[in-house]
Protein backbone atom coordinates (compact mmCIF):
# COMPACT_ATOMS: atom_id res chain seq x y z
CA UNK A 1 0.00 0.00 0.00
CA UNK A 2 1.34 3.75 -0.91
CA UNK A 3 2.38 5.63 2.29
CA UNK A 4 2.55 9.65 2.32
CA UNK A 5 5.46 10.02 -0.73
CA UNK A 6 2.57 8.45 -2.72
CA UNK A 7 0.75 11.81 -2.83
CA UNK A 8 1.68 14.04 -6.77
CA UNK A 9 2.03 17.42 -6.05
CA UNK A 10 0.44 18.20 -8.69
CA UNK A 11 1.47 16.48 -11.58
CA UNK A 12 -0.22 13.32 -12.60
CA UNK A 13 -2.81 13.49 -9.69
CA UNK A 14 -6.16 13.89 -9.12
CA UNK A 15 -8.45 16.30 -7.26
CA UNK A 16 -12.30 16.83 -6.83
CA UNK A 17 -13.01 20.42 -6.51
CA UNK A 18 -16.64 21.54 -4.93
CA UNK A 19 -18.13 25.09 -6.46
CA UNK A 20 -15.95 24.29 -9.48
CA UNK A 21 -18.06 26.35 -11.97
CA UNK A 22 -16.90 29.81 -10.72
CA UNK A 23 -15.05 32.22 -8.76
CA UNK A 24 -12.28 30.14 -6.85
CA UNK A 25 -13.09 27.12 -6.96
CA UNK A 26 -12.85 28.22 -11.08
CA UNK A 27 -9.59 29.21 -10.71
CA UNK A 28 -8.23 26.46 -8.78
CA UNK A 29 -9.43 23.82 -11.46
CA UNK A 30 -7.65 25.98 -14.06
CA UNK A 31 -4.35 26.38 -11.87
CA UNK A 32 -4.47 22.26 -11.14
CA UNK A 33 -5.04 21.81 -14.81
CA UNK A 34 -1.80 23.66 -15.86
CA UNK A 35 0.34 22.35 -12.82
CA UNK A 36 -0.56 18.68 -14.33
CA UNK A 37 -3.45 17.68 -12.54
CA UNK A 38 -6.54 15.75 -13.71
CA UNK A 39 -9.57 17.75 -11.96
CA UNK A 40 -13.36 16.91 -11.50
CA UNK A 41 -15.39 20.24 -11.75
CA UNK A 42 -18.27 19.56 -8.80
CA UNK A 43 -21.29 21.85 -9.04
CA UNK A 44 -24.74 22.50 -8.62
CA UNK A 45 -24.55 24.71 -11.83
CA UNK A 46 -23.30 21.51 -13.73
CA UNK A 47 -23.42 23.66 -17.47
CA UNK A 48 -21.34 25.69 -16.43
CA UNK A 49 -18.77 23.27 -15.02
CA UNK A 50 -19.03 21.86 -18.46
CA UNK A 51 -18.61 24.55 -19.99
CA UNK A 52 -15.14 25.33 -17.96
CA UNK A 53 -14.66 21.55 -18.35
CA UNK A 54 -14.45 21.80 -22.23
CA UNK A 55 -12.02 24.61 -22.33
CA UNK A 56 -9.61 23.02 -19.78
CA UNK A 57 -9.65 19.78 -22.05
CA UNK A 58 -9.48 22.12 -25.18
CA UNK A 59 -5.98 23.13 -24.08
CA UNK A 60 -4.68 20.04 -23.21
CA UNK A 61 -5.71 19.34 -19.72
CA UNK A 62 -7.64 16.40 -18.27
CA UNK A 63 -11.29 17.56 -16.62
CA UNK A 64 -14.72 16.55 -16.22
CA UNK A 65 -17.81 18.01 -14.77
CA UNK A 66 -20.13 16.12 -12.47
CA UNK A 67 -23.61 17.74 -11.21
CA UNK A 68 -23.04 18.01 -7.31
CA UNK A 69 -25.30 19.10 -4.07
CA UNK A 70 -22.52 19.22 -1.43
CA UNK A 71 -25.88 19.04 1.03
CA UNK A 72 -26.50 15.36 -0.44
CA UNK A 73 -23.88 13.06 1.02
CA UNK A 74 -24.49 9.92 -0.42
CA UNK A 75 -24.16 11.89 -4.11
CA UNK A 76 -20.81 13.50 -2.82
CA UNK A 77 -19.94 9.79 -1.62
CA UNK A 78 -21.16 8.32 -4.92
CA UNK A 79 -18.49 10.94 -6.61
CA UNK A 80 -15.51 10.06 -4.93
CA UNK A 81 -16.17 6.36 -5.83
CA UNK A 82 -16.46 7.07 -9.61
CA UNK A 83 -13.42 9.38 -9.60
CA UNK A 84 -11.13 6.92 -7.37
CA UNK A 85 -12.79 4.00 -10.00
CA UNK A 86 -12.08 5.59 -12.83
CA UNK A 87 -8.57 7.65 -11.95
CA UNK A 88 -7.24 5.13 -9.36
CA UNK A 89 -6.66 6.99 -6.73
CA UNK A 90 -7.64 10.77 -5.48
CA UNK A 91 -4.89 12.62 -4.16
CA UNK A 92 -7.13 16.22 -3.15
CA UNK A 93 -10.41 17.16 -2.31
CA UNK A 94 -11.20 20.82 -2.35
CA UNK A 95 -14.10 21.15 -0.08
CA UNK A 96 -14.58 24.47 -1.68
CA UNK A 97 -18.30 25.44 -2.64
CA UNK A 98 -19.85 27.48 -0.36
CA UNK A 99 -22.82 31.12 -0.05
CA UNK A 100 -23.40 34.02 1.92
CA UNK A 101 -26.69 36.47 1.99
CA UNK A 102 -27.36 39.40 4.02
CA UNK A 103 -23.73 40.38 4.15
CA UNK A 104 -23.85 43.83 6.55
CA UNK A 105 -27.28 43.21 7.71
CA UNK A 106 -27.06 41.80 10.72
CA UNK A 107 -28.63 38.40 12.38
CA UNK A 108 -31.93 39.92 13.60
CA UNK A 109 -32.74 40.41 9.69
CA UNK A 110 -31.91 36.50 9.14
CA UNK A 111 -34.91 33.64 9.13
CA UNK A 112 -34.45 30.54 10.48
CA UNK A 113 -34.01 29.23 7.18
CA UNK A 114 -30.97 32.00 5.87
CA UNK A 115 -29.32 30.03 9.14
CA UNK A 116 -30.18 26.62 8.06
CA UNK A 117 -29.01 27.06 4.25
CA UNK A 118 -25.78 28.74 5.60
CA UNK A 119 -25.03 25.82 7.81
CA UNK A 120 -25.98 23.13 5.17
CA UNK A 121 -24.03 24.16 2.72
CA UNK A 122 -20.90 26.29 4.40
CA UNK A 123 -20.20 23.67 6.79
CA UNK A 124 -22.55 20.29 6.21
CA UNK A 125 -20.87 20.78 2.85
CA UNK A 126 -17.61 20.39 4.39
CA UNK A 127 -19.19 17.65 6.70
CA UNK A 128 -20.19 15.52 3.61
CA UNK A 129 -16.92 15.52 1.41
CA UNK A 130 -15.11 14.70 4.58
CA UNK A 131 -16.79 11.75 5.18
CA UNK A 132 -16.95 10.80 1.28
CA UNK A 133 -12.99 10.97 0.69
CA UNK A 134 -11.20 10.55 4.28
CA UNK A 135 -11.61 6.91 5.38
CA UNK A 136 -10.78 6.22 1.53
CA UNK A 137 -7.17 8.11 1.48
CA UNK A 138 -6.86 7.03 4.50
CA UNK A 139 -7.13 3.17 3.11
CA UNK A 140 -5.02 4.15 0.01
CA UNK A 141 -2.14 5.73 2.35
CA UNK A 142 -2.17 9.44 0.96
CA UNK A 143 -4.58 12.57 0.46
CA UNK A 144 -4.94 15.93 1.18
CA UNK A 145 -8.47 17.43 1.81
CA UNK A 146 -8.46 21.07 1.55
CA UNK A 147 -11.18 23.06 3.20
CA UNK A 148 -12.29 26.92 2.01
CA UNK A 149 -13.41 28.50 5.11
CA UNK A 150 -12.25 32.54 5.22
CA UNK A 151 -10.11 35.69 7.09
CA UNK A 152 -14.37 35.21 8.60
CA UNK A 153 -13.09 32.09 10.32
CA UNK A 154 -10.58 33.60 11.82
CA UNK A 155 -11.67 37.16 13.09
CA UNK A 156 -14.91 39.01 13.26
CA UNK A 157 -16.41 40.48 10.50
CA UNK A 158 -19.23 42.89 10.69
CA UNK A 159 -22.90 42.44 9.77
CA UNK A 160 -21.87 38.40 8.23
CA UNK A 161 -22.82 36.47 11.63
CA UNK A 162 -24.21 33.79 9.71
CA UNK A 163 -21.10 32.98 7.25
CA UNK A 164 -18.63 33.91 10.26
CA UNK A 165 -20.35 30.90 12.05
CA UNK A 166 -19.47 28.45 9.37
CA UNK A 167 -16.37 29.84 8.74
CA UNK A 168 -15.02 29.42 12.34
CA UNK A 169 -16.28 25.86 11.89
CA UNK A 170 -14.53 24.75 8.91
CA UNK A 171 -11.32 26.35 10.90
CA UNK A 172 -11.89 24.50 13.95
CA UNK A 173 -12.55 21.01 11.76
CA UNK A 174 -9.72 21.31 9.60
CA UNK A 175 -7.74 22.00 13.10
CA UNK A 176 -8.77 18.84 14.34
CA UNK A 177 -8.85 16.56 11.94
CA UNK A 178 -5.41 17.58 10.87
CA UNK A 179 -4.36 16.80 14.22
CA UNK A 180 -5.45 13.22 13.89
CA UNK A 181 -4.72 12.75 9.75
CA UNK A 182 -1.38 13.94 10.56
CA UNK A 183 -1.25 10.18 12.14
CA UNK A 184 -2.81 8.14 9.28
CA UNK A 185 -1.14 9.78 5.97
CA UNK A 186 -3.55 12.49 5.05
CA UNK A 187 -2.77 16.03 5.18
CA UNK A 188 -5.40 18.75 5.83
CA UNK A 189 -5.23 22.50 4.97
CA UNK A 190 -7.83 25.12 5.46
CA UNK A 191 -7.88 28.36 3.37
CA UNK A 192 -8.97 31.46 4.47
CA UNK A 193 -8.91 34.06 2.00
CA UNK A 194 -9.21 37.87 2.47
CA UNK A 195 -11.35 39.94 -0.55
CA UNK A 196 -11.23 38.07 -3.61
CA UNK A 197 -12.91 39.43 -7.03
CA UNK A 198 -15.72 36.35 -7.02
CA UNK A 199 -19.67 36.49 -7.75
CA UNK A 200 -19.60 35.60 -3.68
CA UNK A 201 -19.18 39.21 -3.06
CA UNK A 202 -22.65 39.64 -4.77
CA UNK A 203 -24.14 36.88 -2.68
CA UNK A 204 -23.43 34.19 -5.78
CA UNK A 205 -26.16 32.28 -7.40
CA UNK A 206 -27.48 30.73 -4.65
CA UNK A 207 -27.33 33.63 -1.24
CA UNK A 208 -30.09 35.82 -0.79
CA UNK A 209 -30.32 39.66 0.04
CA UNK A 210 -31.65 40.95 3.34
CA UNK A 211 -33.12 43.92 4.50
CA UNK A 212 -32.85 46.13 1.56
CA UNK A 213 -28.76 45.42 1.17
CA UNK A 214 -28.54 44.98 -2.30
CA UNK A 215 -25.86 43.12 -4.33
CA UNK A 216 -24.85 46.65 -5.38
CA UNK A 217 -24.62 47.42 -2.07
CA UNK A 218 -22.50 44.57 -1.57
CA UNK A 219 -20.67 44.69 -4.10
CA UNK A 220 -19.56 48.29 -3.44
CA UNK A 221 -18.26 47.47 0.62
CA UNK A 222 -15.81 44.99 -0.38
CA UNK A 223 -14.99 46.76 -3.31
CA UNK A 224 -13.27 49.40 -1.01
CA UNK A 225 -11.26 46.49 0.30
CA UNK A 226 -9.33 45.85 -2.94
CA UNK A 227 -10.16 42.65 -3.90
CA UNK A 228 -7.33 40.12 -5.43
CA UNK A 229 -8.27 38.20 -8.84
CA UNK A 230 -9.53 34.52 -7.92
CA UNK A 231 -6.66 33.53 -10.35
CA UNK A 232 -4.24 35.18 -7.99
CA UNK A 233 -5.09 33.19 -5.01
CA UNK A 234 -5.49 30.32 -6.73
CA UNK A 235 -0.97 30.36 -7.42
CA UNK A 236 -0.43 31.45 -4.37
CA UNK A 237 -2.86 29.01 -2.36
CA UNK A 238 -1.58 26.17 -4.30
CA UNK A 239 1.78 26.91 -3.63
CA UNK A 240 1.46 27.04 -0.28
CA UNK A 241 -0.69 23.66 -0.39
CA UNK A 242 2.14 22.21 -2.06
CA UNK A 243 4.01 22.86 0.87
CA UNK A 244 1.28 21.28 3.18
CA UNK A 245 0.80 24.65 5.34
CA UNK A 246 -1.96 24.12 7.73
CA UNK A 247 -3.74 27.68 7.54
CA UNK A 248 -3.33 29.67 3.93
CA UNK A 249 -4.30 33.38 4.07
CA UNK A 250 -4.09 34.77 1.02
CA UNK A 251 -3.56 37.81 0.59
CA UNK A 252 -1.09 37.44 3.39
CA UNK A 253 -1.54 41.78 3.87
CA UNK A 254 -4.94 40.13 6.16
CA UNK A 255 -2.72 38.27 8.04
CA UNK A 256 -2.16 41.43 9.97
CA UNK A 257 -5.76 41.79 10.89
CA UNK A 258 -5.43 37.89 12.27
CA UNK A 259 -2.59 38.70 14.08
CA UNK A 260 -3.55 41.74 16.01
CA UNK A 261 -6.92 39.23 16.66
CA UNK A 262 -4.21 37.08 18.19
CA UNK A 263 -3.12 39.56 20.09
CA UNK A 264 -5.72 42.36 21.27
CA UNK A 265 -8.96 40.13 20.36
CA UNK A 266 -11.03 43.67 22.10
CA UNK A 267 -9.05 46.30 19.60
CA UNK A 268 -10.06 44.42 17.10
CA UNK A 269 -14.53 43.37 17.76
CA UNK A 270 -14.01 47.24 18.19
CA UNK A 271 -12.77 47.89 14.71
CA UNK A 272 -15.49 45.63 13.58
CA UNK A 273 -18.27 46.80 15.78
CA UNK A 274 -17.51 50.71 14.39
CA UNK A 275 -17.50 49.22 11.04
CA UNK A 276 -20.66 47.68 11.61
CA UNK A 277 -22.11 50.61 13.15
CA UNK A 278 -21.24 52.72 9.56
CA UNK A 279 -22.65 49.97 7.48
CA UNK A 280 -26.15 50.75 9.70
CA UNK A 281 -25.40 54.00 8.87
CA UNK A 282 -25.20 53.83 5.18
CA UNK A 283 -27.78 51.17 4.65
CA UNK A 284 -30.41 54.21 6.65
CA UNK A 285 -28.96 57.36 4.13
CA UNK A 286 -29.69 55.21 1.23
CA UNK A 287 -33.14 53.67 2.17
Amino acid sequence: MPTQSGIRIYRDATAIITGAASGIGRALAEELVARGCEVVLADLQIEQAEEVAAVLRKSGGKATAALLDVTDHAGFEELVKETVARTGRLDYLFNNAGISHGMGAGARHYRIDDWRRMIDVNLGGVVNGVQAAYNLMIDQGFGHIVNTASLAGLVPSAGTTSYVTTKHAVVGLSHNLRIEAAQLGVRVSVLCPGVIRTPLIEGGVYGRTVAGVTREMTRAMWEEQKPISAEEFARKSLDAVARNKGIVVVPEVWKLFWWLFRLSPSLCVSIATKKFRDLGRSETARG
